[in-house]
């Protein structure tokens, strides 16, 4: 039998639910602090509590920036079925549920009730070489962002007359952030270097039209920590799914979810604008959605989005990158049957694969 924990973790403290009785909504809770000793005592609590093996557990918590992983990593140890999920869709949960009070408990037999009735995919931990890319990668792009905000510094200080120590301070600081950054690119690189499939990843990726060497490391980080199933599972992840609003004789505009990482699109964004240049078959998908009266930004868009897509099937089939609208130019044209495949990109893939055989 499988039982359902529901752990609403904040900074200090996290709160347990363990669901006795789904039918009834009979529950069992629990406060435990949250440092080493409480972590601890988060294993002994189901144990007193549940005769079964931990893995007769299911435990349910929502993905809180940074808190979380210290308890979802320690119970996934443990041997525990752990579902980290989207704190919108727990949201959505409760609503849906008639749930009207907003307290750690709560939020607690919401995430237990949640794991009952939906049973939410296990969650897997990162290697521990993506897990350092991923680390290396945000106090790099940290660093780049406190540049930014050095350099906009500098130049008002050159239009006002600011101080002499006051500029010399600035431009000091300037000269450190870029040390830092290139030391810091520099461990990057190695640590690529050090692990092959990461290496091999990113090589690929670069034979992309449009990819460089920053989104490269980006795309394999995301990739490498995730286990997608699909292109367009990769692309809901970054929200660049498109979004419909229909509603009996009313159409309106179609617009990107942009439910996910908003610094991944940010990143993707100008790798868009390079590709519908540059890459054949992003330029003619463009193209065609201009001649479709799409507008400009739905255009790029989609060319950000089919640019994902690109990627997946790359590092899926761990195939380098091959156009398709140049395959069509040198065969001389495609059957009906055969354009039609090309809406399913992994079909798409496949073809590349068996073609490079």
């Amino acid at each position: 039998m499988m039982h359902y924990l529901g752990i609403d973790v904040s900074k200090d403290k996290p709160d347990i639910c363990r669901l006795k009785d789904p039918a009834r909504l009979k529950i069992k809770t629990k406060v435990l602090p949250n440092t080493p000793k409480g972590l601890q005592q988060l294993q002994q609590w189901p144990d007193k509590n549940l005769p079964d093996c931990p893995k007769q557990r299911h435990i349910c918590m929502e993905a809180t920036g940074i808190y979380h992983e210290a308890a979802a990593y320690f119970l996934h140890d443990c041997g525990y079925r752990v579902s980290v999920i989207n704190p919108a869709h727990s949201r959505d949960f409760a609503k849906a549920s008639g749930s009207v009070h907003k307290t750690d408990k709560a939020d607690s037999m919401v995430l237990a009730r949640y794991g009952a009735a939906l049973q939410p995919a296990a969650w897997q931990p990162e290697a521990p070489e993506v897990r350092q890319l991923k680390a290396l990668i945000a106090r790099i792009e940290a660093l780049q962002t406190d540049l930014q905000r050095e350099q906009n510094r500098l130049e008002k200080a050159l239009i006002v007359r600011t101080p002499l120590e006051v500029e010399q301070s600035i431009k000091q600081m300037i000269a450190y952030l870029n040390e830092e950054i290139a030391r810091l690119q520099g461990q990057r690189d190695d640590h690529i270097d050090r692990h092959p499939q990461l290496k091999q990843d990113i090589k690929l990726l670069r034979t992309i039209p449009g990819i460089g060497m920053q989104t490269a490391v980006r795309i394999c980080a995301l990739y490498r920590s995730r286990n997608f199933t699909s292109a367009a599972q990769m692309a809901a992840f970054v929200g660049l799914v498109p979004k419909m609003h229909e509603s009996g004789q009313q159409r309106g505009r179609v617009m990107l979810s942009k439910k996910g990482s908003a610094v991944l699109r940010a990143a993707l964004y100008l790798p868009a604008v390079v590709s519908k240049k540059y890459n054949p078959d992003i330029a003619a998908q463009y193209a065609r959605l201009l001649q479709r009266q799409k507008t400009p930004m739905q255009a790029l868009g989609a060319a950000m989005r089919k640019l994902v897509h690109i990627c997946f099937g790359v590092l899926k089939h761990q195939t380098v990158y091959q156009s398709r609208q140049l395959e069509i130019s040198a065969t001389g044209g495609l059957t009906g049957k055969m354009v039609s495949t090309l809406t399913d990109h992994n079909v798409l893939h496949r073809q590349q694969v068996h073609l490079q055989r």
